[in-house]
């Protein structure tokens, strides 16, 4: 029996319903997807009626593919730690819509981006009104039972899984686990095994995509640094028993279909390697 593996949305074709992306994702082998509510036109998901969610319902219903997480890319734009108070009370607003979303669908997990603040020049006060967003953030998760999951990221702040633990404890919340991304990792320079071993028993589910040093995304899989059969065996003796993401960036092409579905065979044949199965 395999690993329960997932496809991120932006991976997919963007055109068609809900009901053709994921019989897409079915027809690849992919158990769930993610999907993305950034600043862009998906920002209007928040404001999804019940006859918009009933669509997403139905199509998890039809192809039998779970839709597992929310990635909240908008708290870049937004982040929980802008120096701007109107900009910190709209990344609050986010999240809370995000956390309901996902209670209303029935979608287990809001990951939450570790950028304090991205676009804006670094604040003393930036790790501080982040960590009160994100504490507020998990009350309301516990709320309605969802999960938040915690990303390290690219950028100046939560680099590594040691800080994005060291959040978690000081917020002290069931709901708030870790959603590890070991393309991050490498892309920042650290060791991706070692930086597993901080997060153990705190994690919720996996990002995988190949990076290089400071280059976070396209990297075909295999052409990069990411040693994912070390980082699959390390996860085997954390005895770690969750999902795995794999997060791609297709932009729509032609060939969407055929690169994710050998991007997961090739994931799979890693993991084969690692004796994870």
């Amino acid at each position: 029996m395999t690993r329960p593996l997932g496809i991120y949305e932006k991976a997919l074709p963007m055109q068609g319903s809900w009901i053709e992306r994921l019989s897409i994702a079915a027809q690849a082998g992919f158990d769930f997807i993610e999907i993305s509510i950034d600043e862009s036109e998906r920002l209007a998901r928040l404001d999804w009626s019940s006859q918009d969610i009933r669509k997403l319902q139905d199509a998890v219903l039809e192809t039998g593919v779970q839709v597992y997480a929310i990635i909240l890319s908008a708290l870049r734009t937004y982040p929980l730690g802008s120096v701007v108070q109107e900009t910190r009370d709209k990344a609050r607003v986010i999240l809370h819509q995000a956390i309901d979303l996902a209670a209303r669908v029935g979608i287990k997990v809001v990951q939450v981006p570790g950028y304090f603040r991205f676009y804006e020049p670094a604040h003393t006060q930036a790790e501080h009104y982040f960590l009160e967003g994100l504490q507020q953030g998990a009350i309301w998760a516990s709320q309605v039972g969802v999960m938040l999951g915690l990303e390290n990221m690219d950028g100046d702040d939560v680099l590594s899984l040691a800080t994005a633990r060291c959040l978690i404890r000081h917020i002290n919340s069931p709901w708030l686990k870790l959603y590890p991304d070991i393309g991050n990792l490498a892309a920042n320079g650290l060791d991706v095994c070692q930086e597993l071993e901080q997060a153990e028993g705190c994690i919720i589910g996996v990002h995988l995509k190949d990076t290089r040093l400071g280059e976070y995304r396209r990297v075909p899989y295999g052409e990069g640094i990411v040693p994912f059969t070390d980082a699959f065996k390390t996860l085997g003796t954390m005895n770690y028993t969750g999902g795995f993401l794999i997060e791609m960036w297709n932009d729509d092409a032609a060939n969407a279909v055929q690169i994710v579905s050998d991007a997961k065979r090739w994931i799979y044949a890693r993991m084969q390697e690692a004796g994870l199965s």
